[in-house]
């Protein structure tokens, strides 16, 4: 069953559990969806747990209060050897699952996680040549060096497909003094990972003709400024990055060369939406955990709050959308496994854009509904930090924004079925 992090503490009597216990009651997987994975795969989540029970949950609170990134946690979590799960051969199912395991002890990480391996690292499987990956992949897929996605920009995020102002101009050299390269000028925004990653795949607009490219970013370079975003309110151990690109020098060996429009990030972008979705599921799954936990154990009119019909009635809206929210992730893991590319390496199957954008779009507008009435059932100790509850409200903000808006998902969504588009 679907692991509890809210540290409660196990008494029970003859009765079945008494206040103050949840040990015995049923998990958040309330329709056990977990029971869809392989032994193999429920003991590598089962792995997972125990790592974020002994090395994540009992510091995530103070890593997102002082607004740090626990780096010396890279090599234990690299050992568990998770990156890009179905390129190692486990299901989809289980990787949305790794991604909500992580979100229900600390979104932080679970985002550090996507950013790194669900974007850079799938990046270099998907775009890379051979020569490339021999040079990044093994260090990426490990941890031993961290990526970035270097999309958004300043004044461009949803529109970002046409509005990309970062550019790229080529300049020929000879191969006797090293081959063609890139001069990048431009800025971006909210990079997750970007103020310590030590490469960045950074998008930008070919001078020449227009056309979107990809390029593997050595973050060291001169000309590459990285400042990190300040007041946030969400998500503070994820080290987003403002980035200013001063004509840097990129070699054309670092250019994706299967990328030549936006469309091609089509792929990444579909599978990190998924991710995002499947972090909603997580939010969901660590605000019940919570709620439930302090209605149980807080007293008030000398009862516990769990008698009261009102919070039972809280505490069965939220189990309801999370076990919706997962119901919907788990076909959308199915459809993920029937994808196949053709001889011409032409991708058919799969979950479309649109029922990708409908299942970020519902399930966290499910989430912040959820976490709403989680908040609620903990009164005035919702919105101090002291309880998890106040993490999780405010770190479900950003996950219902990122990775395209709900107005934008929806009007994917809506253009699909109706067959008119409402974006401009």
């Amino acid at each position: 069953m679907m692991g509890d992090y809210s540290g409660a503490p196990v008494t029970t009597g003859s009765s079945g559990p008494v206040p103050g216990s949840v040990a015995d009651l049923p998990s958040a997987d309330f329709f056990d969806f977990e029971s869809l994975l392989s032994v193999q795969e429920q003991r590598k989540l089962n792995e997972l747990r125990a790592f974020l029970a002994s090395e994540i949950a009992p510091y995530a609170g103070q890593w997102w209060e002082k607004a740090e990134f626990p780096e010396h946690i890279l090599p234990k979590l690299a050992a568990l050897r998770l990156s890009a799960p179905a390129q190692r051969g486990y299901t989809h199912l289980f990787a949305g699952l790794v991604i909500a395991e992580m979100t229900r002890v600390d979104t932080s990480i679970a985002t550090f996680f996507m950013v790194h391996h669900d974007l850079f690292v799938e990046s270099l499987y998907d775009f890379g040549s051979d020569s490339q990956q021999d040079r990044y992949l093994d260090d990426a897929s490990n941890l031993r060096t961290t990526g970035a996605f270097a999309l958004t920009e300043p004044e461009h995020g949803s529109d970002v497909a046409g509005g990309m102002e970062t550019t790229a101009r080529r300049v020929e050299r000879p191969a006797s003094d090293g081959g063609d390269y890139w001069v990048i000028n431009g800025a971006k925004r909210w990079i997750g990972n970007g103020t310590f990653c030590d490469y960045m795949l950074v998008w930008a607009k070919d001078e020449a003709d227009g056309a979107v490219r990809a390029f593997i970013v050595d973050a060291s370079l001169p000309g590459v400024t990285r400042s990190r975003i300040e007041n946030k309110i969400a998500l503070r151990t994820v080290q987003n990055a403002d980035i200013v690109f001063q004509d840097v020098e990129v070699a054309e060996a670092d250019r994706f060369t299967g990328i030549s429009s936006f469309a091609d990030t089509n792929h990444l972008l579909r599978g990190s939406r998924i991710m995002v979705a499947w972090q909603a599921v997580g939010q969901q799954l660590a605000a019940f955990d919570v709620a439930r936990q302090y209605a149980v154990e807080r007293l008030q009119f000398g009862r516990p709050l769990a008698r009261f019909q009102l919070i039972q009635q809280h505490l069965v809206e939220m189990l309801g959308n999370a076990v919706a929210s997962m119901g919907m992730m788990v076909r959308i893991a199915q459809l993920q496994e029937d994808i196949f590319t053709d001889a011409k390496g032409v991708r058919h199957g799969g979950a479309d854009m649109a029922q990708v954008a409908l299942a970020k779009a519902y399930c966290t507008a499910r989430m912040r509904e959820t976490v709403a009435r989680g908040r609620s059932i903990l009164g005035g100790n919702g919105i101090v930090t002291d309880y998890r509850m106040a993490k999780i409200f405010a770190d479900a903000e950003a996950i219902y924004t990122y990775e395209g808006s709900y107005e934008i998902n929806s009007l994917i969504v809506g253009r699909a079925v109706t067959g008119v588009s409402a974006i401009a």
